[in-house]
């Protein structure tokens, strides 16, 4: 299957990343290599782009589809917290933008295999980098009730997390939990049905998405890759992040909002003693949305919310 990710505002993309010809840039999450071409289409005819994915399948398919760029394209199969190591083996100690995409992409979504649908008959996996060794299927057999109830409540702010929990708990008593449809059937039983018919989403959505990012650590991989990255950039530099929920968004409003304002002294301190400087300028005082357009086309887009920083 040809590994195919709709490029989330890309116009805005390109446009706030301020891309200069010959520059360097990192694409962190590259997917199915659509942000990746047009930071290459842009950058010519001498800049380079570091594009990271911990998905092989990822990694192999911008080989072949983004094979004309090969001298300017620099691939690595790593986690996009891992970037300053990653920079560092290559040679290269600041870049003139870098852009994370924070979504699941298309093909994993619509790969049953893969294990991240709700919506297909697959096994319980979402596993972003195949050689990690917790799956879904883990969590969901091996979790306490309580731990499930933490993870759906915090992860996936469910107002029936405790409910799904037991429900859980009870089926595995019989047998494991194998398959993603099992799993949303159980969860789709445990939420009572006056709910479910007023609510937009299907009654799995949120836990499925809990699961995913227990499997795959998202929030504490976006926290480190958020610790590094504004050190990374070149005066002028630009850093665009796309979320697609509110935990996420919350986490990179927070950190660019104390980027902005370091100051830790207390606010009756008539002078800054602590001596932190501002090195960043918010571009977006609020995240830019995708258009009506945008969504009608690629309903998966509406919840995007782009930040964007500069550094001074």
């Amino acid at each position: 299957m040809e590994y195919f990710h709709n490029s989330v505002m890309a116009d805005e993309v390109t446009e706030y990343l301020n891309i200069n010809s010959n520059g360097f840039y990192v694409d962190c999450t590259l997917g199915g290599g659509g942000h990746s071409r047009l930071i290459l289409e842009q950058n010519g005819p001498d800049g380079k782009l570091l594009a990271l994915d911990r998905d092989q399948v990822a990694i192999d398919n911008a080989k072949t589809s983004l094979s004309r760029f090969k001298e300017r394209l620099i691939l690595k199969k790593a986690n996009f917290s891992s970037l300053k190591t990653v920079m560092k083996e290559i040679g290269f100690e600041k870049a003139d933008g870098i852009l994370a995409d924070i979504g699941v992409s298309s093909h994993h979504l619509d790969m049953a295999e893969r294990g991240f649908s709700f919506l297909k008959e697959g096994p319980l996996d979402m596993r972003m980098d195949q050689h990690s060794e917790k799956t879904a299927y883990d969590i969901v057999n091996s979790y306490s009730s309580e731990e499930l109830f933490i993870i759906f409540k915090k992860y996936g702010e469910e107002k029936f997390a405790s409910r799904i929990a037991n429900r859980i708990e009870q089926k595995r008593k019989i047998c494991s939990i194998k398959t993603t449809a099992e799993l949303a059937d159980i969860i789709k039983n445990a939420i009572p049905e006056k709910f479910s018919r007023k609510s937009k989403i299907h009654p799995a959505t949120k836990c499925f998405m809990a699961i995913r990012i227990e499997v795959n650590d998202e929030l504490g991989h976006l926290e480190k890759f958020l610790e590094d990255a504004p050190d990374l950039l070149k005066p002028k530099a630009r850093l665009c992040i796309l979320t697609f929920h509110s935990l996420e968004d919350r986490i990179v409003k927070n950190k660019f909002k104390e980027l902005e304002n370091p100051c830790t002294c207390p606010p009756d301190f008539p002078v800054c003693m602590c001596q932190k400087k501002k090195e960043v300028r918010l571009v977006t005082r609020k995240p830019l949305v995708p258009g009506e357009s945008e969504i009608n086309i690629n309903p998966r887009a509406r919840s995007t919310k782009m930040r964007v920083l500069e550094k001074l």
